[in-house]
């Protein structure tokens, strides 16, 4: 069983809190999370793959143990996660890597797939996101992002995150259990949220042009692997099949009984990640 280690990046004077799995002198996959996830949630996955790569999954501003924006209206946008995804790669001296991303951490990839690091993605995964978001999957986002519930124990905020993700399709208890303990903080008066600023939903109407990036995804030549929930309201069927026809036309796996987004945890998720990421 390999053992997790947690670090702390300087990025530009935030402290980026990254955990790291394998040994670092093998290839490197980053996996990025989703918008108010940490990156403790590619556990099961960054364990099982942690014997071929060097794998490091970053908490993005706001999120988990790194620290929350100066200006948020400014820190929470596709541009400085991109620049502290830059400076964190600088700090591991990684050149060519393979990068994984749920939701908001595959349209980061899309970014720097067909900006500043094109020539160093060479494989790339976009789990349940597209270029073109509708509506109705910011919405239901946004509603309870940006309005945090508070309990008065981690069982209370555990049954809350069960019945709020449970797009995200079957998990074991331990899953749950574990996202329980890395999505909670306490309180001043010692009561139990999770564990994000909530202005991190700002970025929604400070920064709709995040949410737009067929130009970057046009743009890609990395291999590409588009996965999508079966129900997904944030990537829709549709959308799905404009990204197979366009851009780096990625091979389209569909996963049954999910909706946004699927966590990857499962022995034939990870077993369809290992296939992809050694093409």
């Amino acid at each position: 069983m390999t053992l997790p280690r947690s670090a702390y990046v300087n990025c530009d004077g935030f402290e980026v809190h990254v955990t790291e799995w394998g040994d670092p002198q093998n290839p490197a996959l980053v996996m990025w999370h989703g918008l108010a996830r940490t990156g403790r949630d590619f556990d099961e996955a960054a364990e099982a793959l942690s014997d071929t790569y060097f794998v490091i999954c970053p908490d993005t501003l706001g999120r988990g143990l790194s620290s929350w924006a100066r200006d948020y209206t400014v820190d929470y946008s596709y541009r400085v996660f991109g620049e502290t995804a830059l400076a964190v790669l600088d700090h591991y001296r990684i050149g060519d890597l393979r990068w994984v991303g749920t939701s908001m951490g595959g349209l980061i990839g899309v970014t720097l797939a067909a900006g500043p690091l094109a020539q160093r993605i060479t494989h790339l995964v976009i789990n349940d996101i597209g270029p073109d978001i509708p509506e109705a999957g910011t919405g239901r986002i946004a509603s309870y992002v940006g309005n945090p519930p508070v309990y008065d124990t981690i069982g209370e905020l555990e049954a809350w995150l069960r019945e709020n993700y449970a797009p995200f399709g079957r998990n074991t208890d331990a899953f749950w259990r574990r996202m329980a303990d890395t999505s909670s903080r306490r309180t001043d008066d010692g009561r139990v949220t999770v564990h994000y600023d909530p202005n991190i939903v700002s970025q929604f109407t400070h920064h709709k042009s995040d949410l737009d990036v067929w130009d970057s995804y046009d743009a890609i030549t990395a291999k590409t692997l588009l996965i999508r929930g079966e129900s997904s309201d944030v990537l829709p069927a549709g959308i799905a099949e404009d990204m197979v026809r366009r851009g780096p036309r990625p091979r389209l796996e569909v996963m049954p009984d999910c909706g946004h987004a699927p966590t990857l945890a499962s022995d034939f998720e990870i077993a369809m990640l290992r296939d992809f990421l050694a093409e």
